[in-house]
């Protein structure tokens, strides 16, 4: 009897110290794991939206192809943040930049009398002074001043004496379209301060650089721009409007690159002056403008991809647990990055 008592008095002490063993029951150099802390992914901030900014080229009476491109936009949810204009351009971008709506451009243009805007001096060689047209832009804007404009807005033109591209921004709506619709031969210099302006298509044709210069991030371009015909023009005006059209070819080529979509309405039969063609240049604007909206939704996705990636922070790694053998039988599970603290 005694002997089974003591058998069973030291099979007790043999579990009490296999589960001290278990325990690390006296060990000094065994602590316990610290929980695994993953801190939460902090969200992404939400991306400011995409600019979108229009950049109006020049082409005479082809300009009002701008109308038919905004009202197509605007239908299909698109309103721009920016608009930058180049001649024609610009006289289209300043009505649209003051709160005007297509529709009401629409109207406005097929009620338009040219001779409203068009004031010929004699004894200047025939050409055209320009005044009535900076009447009429700041008569229908309300003569908002440039910054005063419901959306921000650029009229291109080029400074006669050096060739530089001037990017009006401030001061008189109607002076800064006059400068940039100033075709050489055609409309006289015009002086603001001691310096002289003319059209804005001699340097550039389609201002993509200037809608980027209002903080445009997505550009859409409209060329209505001409191209050189391979036949001799019939008229002063026409071979002015080929010169200009030559002078301008590389260098527009080169800033419609600068773009993300071009648009080009095909107005190439409307002649510079063909006023009476106002309603067919619109419907081609449309036509275009439409036959773009693909290639703009696409596009426009891809950078608000590249965009919400290049906002979102790294995801913080979160271990997962593991068995770790710590060499003396005692298994534990704990984060393994831990391991040289626990064993």
């Amino acid at each position: 009897m005694r002997l089974r008592t003591s058998f069973r008095h030291a099979r007790t002490a043999l579990l009490v110290a296999g589960l001290c063993v278990l325990a690390a029951c006296g060990r000094d150099d065994v602590r316990p794991t610290p929980p695994v802390t993953v801190q939460p992914a902090t969200p992404a901030p939400a991306a400011p939206p995409v600019r979108i900014g229009l950049a109006l080229g020049g082409g005479a009476a082809k300009g009002f192809a701008h109308i038919g491109v905004i009202k197509m936009l605007e239908a299909n949810g698109f309103k721009a943040d920016v608009v930058a204009g180049t001649s024609a351009g610009s006289v289209v971008g300043a009505l649209y930049a003051s709160g005007m709506d297509p529709f009401q451009m629409q109207e406005r243009a097929v009620a338009l009398d040219e001779s409203s805007i068009r004031d010929v001096r004699l004894f200047s060689g025939g050409l055209v002074q320009g005044v009535a047209l900076q009447n009429y832009v700041n008569q229908v804007v309300g003569n908002r001043t440039l910054e005063r404009m419901r959306i921000p807005f650029a009229a291109v033109a080029t400074r006669l004496e050096t060739g530089d591209r001037i990017v009006f921004v401030r001061g008189n709506t109607g002076q800064a379209v006059r400068a940039s619709s100033s075709v050489p031969g055609v409309f006289e210099p015009v002086q603001i301060g001691e310096r002289h302006y003319v059209d804005g298509g001699v340097v550039s044709p389609v201002p993509v650089d200037a809608a980027r210069q209002l903080g445009a991030d997505f550009v859409i371009a409209v060329d209505i721009s001409s191209k050189a015909s391979g036949t001799m023009p019939g008229s002063m005006l026409g071979i002015v409007n080929q010169s200009i059209a030559i002078m301008g070819q590389n260098l527009g080529r080169q800033e419609l690159a600068r773009a993300d979509v071009v648009i080009r309405p095909q107005v190439n039969d409307i002649g510079p002056a063909s006023f009476e063609q106002r309603n067919a240049a619109i419907l081609q604007g449309e036509r275009a403008a439409l036959a773009a909206m693909a290639q703009i939704r696409a596009k426009l996705a891809e950078l608000e991809r590249a965009r919400a990636a290049a906002r979102m922070p790294a995801t913080p790694l979160e271990p997962e647990p593991v068995d770790i053998d710590c060499g003396d039988s005692w298994v534990r599970r704990l984060n393994p990055f831990a391991k040289e603290r626990a064993c």
